[in-house]
Formats: C-alpha cells, structure tokens, sequence
C-alpha cells in the first residue's frame, strides 16, 4: 500500500505544479520497460536460449510467447493514459532476444494504433538478449544509431550487452537517447559493480564527446541493475540529484525522491530496487519556448500487473518463477517521464 501511494503523491504534486501556473501544455511520454525473457521459440545456434523453446525446460511454445506479447502490449498501450497521453512516444526496452520479437509485439492489436518503429542491433551478449528502442513514427524521426559495445574489466574480454545510442528529432527537437541494460549483481554487488561503472563510462564518454560539440538533449533510459544512488549513476555518470546545482551538460536524476522513500521497480527478498530509471541533461530543465522540457517521473504500477497473492504478493507480477511459467507480465515495473511543451495562446497565433 505504501508503494502504491508515494506513486499517487508523485503525480499529485505533478498536477499542483502546473495547474497553478494556468497554461496548457502539449505531453508526450518518454517509458522504459524491461520485458523479462522476451525470446521467440526457435533455437538459435548462437544463443543459449535452450530452456526457451518447446523441448526446453521452461516448455517454451507459441502459446505461451503470444500470450506474454499479447499482456506486454497492453501495459505498454496504457503508459501515458492517466496523462490522456495515448501511449510512449520513446520506449526504450531490455530483455528481447532479436529484433523478430520486437516486431511481433508491435503487431499486437493493443499497438497497432501507435505506428511503432524499431531501432535494434543484434548484442555480442552471452544469453543472447539486446535492448532496443520503439518509437511512434508520427512524433520521432531517428537521423542516426549505433551499437556502444561494453567489455567488463579483468574478465578475459568478456562482452555483456551492447548500449543503444539514437539520435533522432522529437517533434522538431534533436534528441540523444541511450537505451541501457547494465551487467546483473549476479555474485554479488560489491563483486559486479565494476562491469556497471564500465558501462556507466561507455555511456559518459559518448555523450561528452557530443557535448564538445554544444550542448545536447539527452536522455538516458535502462535497468542499470543499480539504484539512484549506486556509485555507477552518482560517480560514473555523474548524475546528480539537486536540479537547483545542476550545470550546463550536467545530469539529472530524477528518482532520488522516490528511492529514499521506499518506491521500487522490482523486489527481491523483500527487498525493492529503483533499478529502472530515466536520467535528462540539464538542458531539459530549461522551459524555453517551442521546446520540450522536463514535467515528472513516475513509475507505471497498476493494479494489473501487481502480484496478488502467494510469496511474490505486492510485487510486480512475474512471467516466471523458475521454470514455472506464471502467466505474468514482467518482474520489472515500466517507468517513464513526463515531456512538456507549452501551447501557444490563441492572440500568438493571431499575431
């Protein structure tokens, strides 16, 4: 109950704010999900995704993976709708095996509506899963992608996965986004956390090297497997919590609130994490006209996709409990941002 109300607080805040100032504005909605295990059912010689096909251990069919795309889409579809925002402009997703996957859950019928493109490369990463960006064509125009390969340190080169970086224009306004999904706590914090400072200094060397250039907007969007205040987010990206300190380029994170108050977006043991985040330049906090700026953050946890019953009771409702499918959706809650932009008054458009 807790975790359900701090959500609510967030957005009532959220519609204090703005309601005080007696403007309207235009919204879009900037989401990250983390799709838990989304494989397809065929075996790929390159991946080990054994236990995800029909002779694997999880017993893995077309049943199954249809019914997974079909209560995903339906999530995703619905990000936005307290907002009246219908759906993601920018959805950056973890856990996919392929782009075919990807493109199937666009097809759904809660999606079809959108017009989501895909931007997607295939990761060196042993299990064989990527991220990947959806986007609504009719709001965003990518201009360019890369895949940023990630080796982790004093692991005989080893290659977890790769970061996305797009480069696209968002209603008129260029944009940089970077989709991550950052080496697990397997073995431990302490023993992993090298692998995600790693990946935290792939992504902060690319954007400095934009910024030598100017100033950038971008946003970056992952499950970094670390909370807000991890040393990979405060010190390897530098990202800080004050919005009132920030300086031209700096990063801000947004969810330090929410953290410290006991809002997650996956538990294990009892325990939450606020692993998903959305981080903005500085640059989004600037209310110029004619351009997008920061408006909140939230955590998407409807009742739906809450766990309500047995020992996961109160967490996010998991597709897997080992190899036991569950019916659920993901283990991870989707996030997202708030984008604003303000109308213009009817006398601007006269004049």
């Amino acid at each position: 109950m807790k975790r359900y109300m701090l959500f609510v607080i967030a957005v009532v805040q959220y519609v204090y704010l703005f309601a005080q100032e007696k403007k309207e504005y235009h919204g879009l909605v900037v989401a990250f999900y983390n799709l838990e295990n989304l494989y397809d059912t065929i075996k790929h010689p390159k991946d080990f995704d054994d236990e995800f096909t029909p002779l694997g251990a999880r017993k893995y069919n077309s049943k199954i993976y249809y019914d997974k795309l079909n209560k995903l889409s339906s999530v995703i579809a619905s990000l936005g709708s307290y907002h009246q925002i219908p759906g993601p402009a920018l959805l950056g997703v973890a856990e996919i095996e392929n782009e075919s996957v990807l493109v199937d859950l666009v097809q759904q019928p809660a999606l079809q509506h959108l017009q989501l493109g895909i931007v997607h490369y295939d990761s060196r990463d042993r299990r064989g899963i990527d991220v990947g960006l959806l986007y609504q064509t009719k709001l965003f125009r990518p201009i360019q992608s890369k895949s940023l390969p990630v080796m982790l340190p004093d692991r005989n080169s080893f290659i977890t996965r790769d970061i996305l970086w797009v480069e696209g224009m968002l209603m008129g306004e260029r944009v940089h986004i970077y989709v991550c999904h950052w080496p697990s706590r397997r073995g431990g914090e302490k023993r992993s956390a090298s692998g995600r400072m790693a990946a935290a200094q792939v992504v902060k060397q690319h954007l400095n090297s934009l910024q030598e250039q100017g100033p950038v907007k971008a946003i970056i969007m992952g499950d970094f497997n670390d909370d807000p205040v991890s040393k990979s987010i405060v010190v390897g990206l530098g990202a800080k919590e004050d919005a009132t300190k920030l300086r031209q380029d700096d990063l801000y994170n947004p969810w330090h609130a929410m953290f410290k108050k006991g809002l997650g977006t996956l538990a294990h043991q009892d325990r939450w994490g606020l692993f998903d985040q959305i981080l903005i330049t500085s640059s989004f906090l600037e209310r110029k006209p004619e351009s997008w700026f920061y408006g909140g953050c939230f955590v998407h946890n409807s009742l739906e996709i809450i766990e309500n019953q047995g020992k996961y009771k109160g967490y996010p409702r998991r597709t897997w409990d080992g190899v036991h499918y569950r019916g659920g959706y993901s283990d991870h809650f989707p996030v997202y941002i708030l984008l604003l932009q303000e109308k213009k008054s009817a006398s601007a458009h006269r004049n």
